[in-house]
């Protein structure tokens, strides 16, 4: 009896699903696990169903009604019921399935019908395997898992405001924090390997020196020493000078070697580096073929309108932002539609030429000249004292150039005036690009003569890129916040109306581009660089996201950034990761380690340590020559590494031909169907100038 309970409380749950399935078959979807024997089950619907409306031919006109009506009278259910618990379990749901009732009248008689039947008759055949207990846990592990998903997909990171910024600002801003977020999870990677296997090591057992000097000088660590990074941190885990230089074969005893400082920091090197470009290069080929796959097709135009909408979505702010976000789409698509559609004369391509050639001058021009500035300002630097306001001269220079020459390029593109949103950005990132690229240059060429005069230029060069870091992140705050203050008091006045300022996506995404690669410069001197720049990152995403909401406008000209990922990891991989590898590679390669500080020192290269320790775990551990031979193939013989990228941009090159010759072949089918069309149009068009004449003629 509580067995019969139990299973009508079961049946009463499935009815909520059974009244959502309408048109469809809600008695097979809750009796599904209810297995009949061979013989009833070959029971044919369409015979029964015959059978039932041969009984409502039969029957008079009184039970009619019981049957069409909207009430069923007490001795006719009764009676129904009755006839119902005849049959078994399946062949009472098909027969119920095919009478003209209604679904409640239906969900009635189901209950009054099956409930005790069903649940004796699936404790009798299921008793040996299934139980109710069981039953209800595999329910409830099953809505676990569904919440576990909602929940891991709201714990995704800035997964919410995204969408918000999406459907509000469209998948041009959108790009933005994407790449953004994708830069901080590569930093976050960057932390926990150097953080597990070199900087917590370390920190366990500090070196005896930095120990003694520490105690003997108090933590103490000033606000300009902080942004200078001088003081109690340049003697910290922050830079290169403060790591151990324990030395191989590090105190092998009976073919068991201790935990090496220098090895752990040259492998923490060599597997960041080669992790971080293979996940670079999957990146930008797992881009190209979600971005390179838009064809000139508008068919999914009309997919946009008709099939956009999802119908699971019942919250009112999620009902809001999906149809803003198809908004924005629709304008993006519309706006594409129309840009491809216009044309211009002779004469104002000639106009629009000579403007383009005045600009670039003009960009041109003033890069060489902040180039030339900032190589003097470098050289002016070296002889001046070490106080922390002149080694925050170069760095607050640098940022403030970076900050400010954009504005030169913008007021040249609105000179210029290009149609296109998409060709806009791309000219303002290439311009920007260049600024960035000679800068970097400059600084590179201002580190790497400061080798024969520092003592220990590797802590030089780490907090150079520390104070361009930190300078870079102030000036962006101070820019953003005090640049939409002043826009908010001159713009009234300027243009008699409140105008809010557009996000410009190419300074900003270079800007990021930049900062990550002065981290990727610090791998080398400064294992605690990447930490700065996630912070940096995470407080950035959360300020542009409000600056965005208050102090920007909606894009004027809608236009759909399918392309611009691709474009913002391809600058990413190169040159800015490949740039910051090859000075990395330089420098451990070509250049001696300083002698005085450092876990290189006394080294002719940095590259030394690993030959060293190739050849020591040979001949300790002959077991683990595999991993010697490894070493060797992919590290000392860069000629397997090569391959390797080749084949990899191979694999790139033949995946955007392929999806070019398809894009083609669908160009060409469409205008094949667009010839069609107008042969039909044309036969439709002669048959009635045809039909008409025959019928002129007919009356004569």
């Amino acid at each position: 009896m509580a067995h019969s309970e139990n299973f009508a409380v079961n049946v009463s749950e499935r009815d909520s699903d059974y009244e959502n399935t309408e048109g469809g078959e809600p008695g097979q979807a809750s009796f599904q696990f209810i297995d009949e024997p061979a013989t009833s089950s070959k029971r044919c619907a369409d015979i029964m169903e015959m059978e039932v409306l041969g009984k409502c031919k039969e029957t008079p006109a009184g039970a009619a009604n019981y049957w069409f009506g909207s009430k069923i009278s007490g001795n006719n259910k009764e009676q129904l019921v009755a006839d119902l618990r005849g049959f078994s379990v399946n062949d009472g749901m098909q027969r119920l399935r095919a009478m003209p009732l209604s679904l409640a009248h239906k969900k009635e008689l189901r209950q009054l019908a099956f409930s005790a039947a069903g649940g004796s008759s699936l404790i009798k055949r299921n008793s040996s395997c299934y139980f109710h207990p069981v039953m209800c846990l595999s329910k409830t592990w099953h809505q676990c898992l569904l919440s576990s998903l909602s929940v891991l997909t709201s714990l995704h990171l800035w997964h919410s405001p995204m969408k918000r910024l999406s459907g509000r600002f469209g998948t041009a801003v959108l790009s933005y924090f994407l790449f953004l977020r994708t830069l901080w999870f590569f930093n976050l990677f960057l932390v926990v390997i150097s953080g597990l296997f070199l900087i917590l090591p370390q920190a366990i057992y500090p070196p005896p020196y930095h120990r003694h000097h520490n105690e003997s000088h108090p933590h103490t660590l000033t606000g300009l020493e902080f942004l200078a990074g001088t003081g109690y941190l340049s003697r910290s885990l922050m830079f290169y000078g403060y790591y151990s230089a324990a030395h191989p074969p590090c105190n092998t005893q009976e073919s068991q070697m201790t935990y090496c400082i220098p090895i752990a920091y040259f492998f923490n090197i060599i597997f960041t580096l080669f992790i971080t470009c293979i996940s670079l290069v999957h990146s930008m080929s797992k881009s190209f073929g979600r971005h390179f796959h838009v064809f000139k097709s508008s068919g999914h135009l009309a997919v946009l309108v008709y099939c956009s909408w999802d119908f699971k979505v019942t919250k009112k702010t999620s009902v809001t932002l999906q149809s803003e976000k198809i908004s924005t789409q629709l304008k993006e698509q519309v706006s594409e539609m129309k840009r491809s559609e216009d044309k211009k004369s002779c004469m104002q391509r000639l106009h629009c030429l000579i403007v383009h050639a005045v600009a670039w001058t003009v960009c041109l021009s003033s890069i060489s000249l902040t180039a030339m500035g900032v190589h003097h300002l470098s050289e002016a630097t070296k002889k001046q004292d070490n106080k922390e306001t002149e080694l925050l001269l170069l760095s607050a220079v640098v940022a403030a150039i970076n900050l400010s020459l954009p504005g030169l390029f913008n007021v040249c593109l609105h000179i210029e005036k290009y149609d296109s949103p998409v060709a806009c950005v791309y000219v303002s990132i290439f311009r920007n690009l260049l600024l960035k690229v000679s800068v970097v240059g400059v600084l590179c060429h201002r580190w790497l003569g400061r080798i024969a005069v520092e003592p220990c230029w590797e802590s030089f060069v780490g907090q150079e890129l520390y104070r361009l870091l930190m300078m870079d992140f102030i000036f962006i705050v101070l820019y953003t916040v005090l640049g939409e203050l002043l826009w908010r008091i001159f713009s009234p006045k300027s243009w008699r109306r409140n105008r809010k300022q557009a996000f410009d996506i190419a300074e900003n995404v270079l800007d990021l581009i930049y900062g990550q690669t002065l981290t990727w410069f610090g791998v080398l001197v400064a294992p605690l660089l990447p930490a700065v720049q996630l912070i940096k990152l995470f407080v950035l995403f959360y300020i542009k996201k409000t600056s965005l909401k208050l102090s920007c406008q909606v894009p004027k000209k809608p236009w759909k950034a399918t392309q611009m990922t691709t474009l913002f990891i391809s600058l990413l991989c190169f040159p800015s990761f490949f740039g910051a590898a090859m000075f990395i590679t330089y420098a451990m390669v070509m250049v001696k380690p300083s002698s005085e500080c450092g876990p290189f020192r006394n080294l002719t290269t940095a590259f030394e340590i690993g030959q060293l320790w190739a050849q020591q775990l040979e001949k300790t551990n002959p077991n683990l020559y595999w991993l010697s031979w490894t070493y060797k193939v992919l590290v000392e013989k860069p000629l397997f590494t090569f391959l390797c990228a080749g084949v990899l941009l191979m694999v790139i090159y033949f995946h955007t031909q392929v999806v070019d010759g398809q894009r083609k072949v669908i160009g060409l089918l469409e205008k094949q169907l667009e010839n069609e069309g107008k042969d039909k149009m044309f036969l439709i068009t002669k048959l009635q100038t045809d039909c008409e004449q025959n019928s002129l003629v007919s009356p004569s």
